[in-house]
């Protein structure tokens, strides 16, 4: 099982040098919340979709079968993202090989963050985390690459 963390691990930590963008505009968020809008339409996902830089919101999409509380999750790993500057899977795995669940941890509120997966830094070349894309409503490995999948062809299309 460790090795399964491990490896998932590095994975994570490669989606995370790789997807790097060179600015994030107001305009940018709106083209990669589109993207993820199609492919939750598309694969008929019951997903919110959340895009922020900084503390504001710039994009924020709820489809059919929904609820607030998957506002709430996104919070919670938007949260995460912003206090440990990698993606909220990432933060949870890490937790996981150290032996406890990321909301154990005595430093963690639990009603404020979440080590699971959905929440992905948005990452500026030469500035480091500015923001984050965040998904929820399916299981974390799921949001988590339905997150990566939308970065990474904004990404390729910029």
């Amino acid at each position: 099982m460790t090795d399964d963390i491990q490896a998932l691990i590095a994975r994570i930590e490669a989606q995370e040098r790789a997807l790097v963008f060179h600015g994030f505009s107001n305009d940018d968020a709106w083209a990669l919340g589109s993207i993820l809008v199609e492919l939750a339409r598309e694969r008929v996902l019951a997903v919110t979709i959340d895009i922020t830089r900084g503390e504001q919101q710039l994009f924020h999409a709820a489809m059919p079968g929904t609820s607030a509380h998957n506002d709430a999750w996104i919070t919670r790993k938007t949260r995460t993202v912003r206090e440990f500057g990698v993606s909220s899977l990432l933060a949870g795995q890490r937790a996981k090989l150290g032996g406890h669940s990321f909301e154990t941890a005595p430093w963690i509120d639990p009603m404020r963050y979440a080590g699971h997966g959905g929440s992905f830094p948005i990452t500026v070349a030469g500035v480091g985390v500015v923001g984050t894309v965040t998904v929820s409503g399916l299981p974390q490995l799921e949001d988590h690459a339905l997150a990566v999948e939308a970065v990474t062809a904004f990404l390729a299309g910029a």
